[in-house]
């Protein structure tokens, strides 16, 4: 099986795609493997894989525009109005034709000023590839090859940006050909590309919208055509290529609606097959024990990783089931629905017809009470066909009132299988299944299928069955009443819950006597998607639950807790992140949001989710080593006014180097308490704006300072002060004001009191900082070179006749002492920063140098 089958299949069947071994493990991993006869490659699943998610083909239904041969008539025009461009993207699939060697226009956009204003035009040379050239405002790129002429579809893009006229060209996600230039010439050069246009597909515009000739038209097929108004980034263009549709800044989105189609170019649907996020993944090689990639779509061996205890439970369950259940689904459906046993069936690419139909048969024989109590190879059964219907890939031309209808069958299955019947069979899976809250995951990823039926007129969705429900699937938003959930994740001495539901909070009617840890509250599950994939922010919420006792009699306490889930481990419950923002006798109002340290200062790029773990030992490294920098800051800053050091240059920059800091890293300690209130977060985010910007602005006079002492050697003082003031002060506020004045409604981010990074503000501290680390490093390295010069001079003089070893340790010693100082002084540590994205490990290093600076 491909990379996604096999990880499908595993999972599916309960198990994982075989983990990456250890060292100590690859040889006896080997043998066991050739013992079963097994050679070559074999698939694995990485340990530390930056894709949290699992690697996904997408496949869609497109209209594809056919042009089957060259003509003066075939054309194909895009019915929206274009704005004028300062920067442009386009990308679209493509299969060219390979029987001609001629020109032809893949697009032409005309002007009313120009008809020559955006084009992109290609041809096969005689080796065989395909060649395009990019002509904006008249002015014509150079012809390169961008990918083989060898008849298959083919994903490209192409960008020009107004500055300098930087433009590039991508084929199937590289790459192959980047310039600057294209553009105007003249005083009001460059020029943005002109609005209210006309867009032709496959046909050169010699007049606005006409006017085409035969010899430079399209031959072959092209779909998926989206334009933008921005340059997008090498990841977007990957995501892109992989199906995702970016809509931010989007000026036109591939539709049937929105083409005017000439009467002779066909217009056909066709199933368009998308890369995952990821071409190439992890393979085993047996036999060498080595490790390498190959392409996720080869068919290669692979392995189901079980452990011990799980697989037992599964044999188990197999050997003494009745498959009454399977029985009585198969025989109503007349095929079969569910396989007598969870490790026979096999991988199964569902459509939404058949899944629907599985769905309402098993329904109906768990409503209908046939099978009054599941079996554990019964819900393991039920579990494994969720399973494949939460894989379900929606396809654009499926029925949206069958994929409601799906939802409802879903989420009544779900209800049904944590009927309190069915707790001693939930209890005896516990080593396959680590309790019921896997099926608020599979729901989870179930409801991720019911976006296409959102709309503008239809803004969200309500599914509710028995205690169990979805609304809203912008925000994708399930609750589960805690009378379904309470019995299995209880405490045993919990007595039986009478319940009604009627609000989608579980609100509770009638109460027994509880003892112990109950789920007091409904049990929700929220997920914010943006382009088809999730993203993490803030959020607040309030639950009701039953109410509290008045004081003098038994009352109930009420803790806030998240449910972490892990492939390995199951899932368990932490009050990480999350605080109580408000309480009242029948609800709580909640606050989670993740915590901030201080490896987030320069942070360019948006991370993956990090682990509970991660990101405690981030705060704490940041708590300590913040206490520890800011209490040695304050007493230097005492010992600099009560011991009577001289007033100098130096002094008065350490003083204020020392301030700026001592204040940015105590805002940072206590950020986490404004983060409740969006006021009080957004003036932390500007004070530690200012200060940390100051701090860096201090350090560069420190190395002007240092400039002047020891290179230019520059003795006087007095009049450089106000300079200095100006830099270390003055720039800052204007920075910190600019950047307010022009994106004050984007400034702060979502997760943290800190500046955002999606809508890159953050530059507006990592720009500088950049330009102040190279300004320094360079002084660094002319401070280091004067130094071991003169220590060399001084050596020669002082002990003329020292030995060679003596020398070497002296230039040595010379070199490292100026850079061990001056390193925290200049903050190059910080360049260390810019890597806390690629790993874990750098976070920690980053908070570890400058938070003790």
């Amino acid at each position: 099986l491909d990379w996604w089958q096999a990880d499908r299949y595993c999972e599916q069947h309960f198990a994982q795609l075989l983990f990456e071994p250890q060292d100590t493990e690859q040889g006896s991993f080997s043998k066991l493997l050739q013992s079963h006869h097994i050679r070559g490659s074999v698939w694995l699943k990485e340990r530390d894989s930056v894709l949290h998610k699992t690697k996904r083909r997408r496949g869609h239904t497109v209209p594809v525009l056919v042009f089957r041969d060259k003509t003066d008539t075939k054309y194909v025009k895009v019915l929206s109005d274009f704005p004028a461009l300062p920067a442009v993207t386009a990308c679209a699939h493509l299969q060219w034709d390979t029987r001609t060697q001629e020109i032809a226009t893949i697009f032409s956009y005309a002007a009313p000023a120009l008809t020559n204003e955006f084009q992109l035009r290609g041809f096969v040379d005689e080796e065989g590839f395909v060649r395009f050239a990019l002509i904006v405002h008249g002015h014509h790129s150079p012809y390169l090859p961008v990918f083989r002429a060898d008849g298959q579809w083919h994903h490209f893009c192409v960008t020009w940006q107004q500055e300098n006229g930087t433009w590039a060209i991508f084929a199937d996600g590289k790459r192959r050909a980047a310039a600057s230039g294209l553009c105007s010439v003249g005083p009001s050069a460059p020029q943005a590309i002109f609005g209210q246009g006309t867009f032709i597909i496959g046909q050169d515009q010699d007049s606005l919208g006409g006017t085409f000739r035969a010899k430079e038209s399209f031959s072959g097929n092209i779909t998926d055509l989206h334009i933008w108004q921005k340059v997008l980034s090498t990841e977007h263009i990957e995501k892109v290529r992989s199906c995702w549709l970016v809509e931010q800044d989007l000026v036109f989105g591939w539709s049937s609606d929105a083409l005017e189609v000439e009467s002779t170019v066909q217009a056909v649907a066709m199933q368009l097959l998308c890369p995952g996020p990821v071409e190439e993944c992890r393979v085993l090689e047996v036999g060498s024990n080595g490790f390498s990639y190959a392409s996720c779509l080869q068919t290669l061996p692979f392995i189901c990783h079980y452990s011990k205890d799980a697989y037992w439970q599964l044999k188990r369950a197999q050997l003494e089931s009745s498959h009454s259940l399977a029985s009585r689904v198969n025989t109503l459906a007349v095929r079969t629905v569910i396989p007598d046993s969870v490790f026979t069936s096999g991988v199964q690419d569902m459509n939404l017809s058949v899944a629907l139909d599985a769905l309402d048969i098993l329904a109906t024989v768990l409503r209908e009470g046939e099978v009054p109590v599941l079996e554990p190879s019964d819900l393991l059964v039920v579990l494994q066909l969720l399973k494949q219907v939460s894989d379900l890939e929606i396809q654009e031309g499926d029925e949206l009132e069958m994929l409601e209808q799906l939802g409802q069958y879903y989420m009544e299955v779900t209800e049904l299988i944590l009927e309190e019947q069915n707790t001693g069979t939930w209890s005896s899976i516990s080593q396959v299944i680590r309790g019921p809250m896997a099926v608020v995951e599979l729901c989870d990823r179930m409801v991720s299928l019911l976006v296409p039926l959102l709309t503008t007129q239809r803004t969200k969705i309500t599914i509710q069955h028995g205690n169990i429900g979805l609304h809203r699937v912008t925000v994708k938003n399930m609750w589960f009443g805690y009378g379904s959930l309470q019995r299995c994740l209880s405490s045993s001495s919990t007595s039986a819950v009478s319940q009604d539901v009627a609000a989608p909070d579980g609100g509770q009617k009638s109460l027994g006597t509880t003892v112990g840890t109950t789920v007091g509250t409904a049990v929700i599950s929220c997920t914010l998607l943006s382009d088809h994939q999730e993203i993490s922010t803030a959020v607040r919420y309030r639950l009701q639950h039953r109410a509290q006792v008045k004081p003098g009699r038994n009352f109930h306490v009420f803790s806030l807790v998240l449910l972490h889930v892990s492939p390995d481990a199951g899932g368990m419950w932490s009050t990480a992140g999350c605080s109580v923002a408000k309480s009242l006798p029948d609800s709580t109002a909640c606050f989670c949001n993740h915590t901030t340290n201080f490896a987030i200062l320069l942070q360019v790029y948006d991370m993956e989710q990090r682990t509970t773990k991660e990101e405690f030992t981030l705060q704490t490294l940041t708590f300590i080593g913040c206490g520890v920098s800011f209490c040695a800051l304050i007493v230097t800053f005492i010992l600099f006014l009560v011991v009577g050091v001289p007033k100098s240059e130096r002094t008065t920059v350490h003083k204020n180097l020392i301030l700026a800091l001592a204040a940015g890293e105590a805002l940072l300690m206590v950020s986490e308490l404004a983060k409740p209130n969006q006021v009080l977060c957004f003036m932390v985010t500007a004070f530690l704006h200012l200060f940390f910007m100051a701090a860096f602005s201090w350090m560069l006079v420190e190395g002007l300072l240092l400039w002047s002492k020891v290179v230019a050697v520059n003795m006087s003082e007095g009049r450089r002060m106000k300079f200095y003031y100006v830099t270390g002060w003055g720039l800052p506020v204007l920075i910190v004001g600019v950047t307010l004045a022009t994106s004050f409604n984007k400034y702060v981010a979502a997760n943290h009191c800190w500046l955002n990074v999606q809508t890159n503000v953050i530059w507006a501290f990592v720009g500088p900082v950049l330009f102040i680390l190279a300004v320094n490093s360079f002084v660094l390295l002319r401070v280091v070179t004067v130094t071991v010069a003169s220590a060399r001079r001084r050596s020669k003089m002082l002990t003329p006749n020292s030995s060679l070893e003596n020398q070497i340790g002296t230039q040595i010693w010379a070199t490292a002492k100026p850079v061990l100082v001056l390193l925290p002084v200049l903050g190059l540590t910080w360049l260390c920063g810019l890597l806390v994205h690629l790993s874990i490990v750098w976070a920690y290093v980053f908070i570890v140098l400058n938070s003790l600076q």
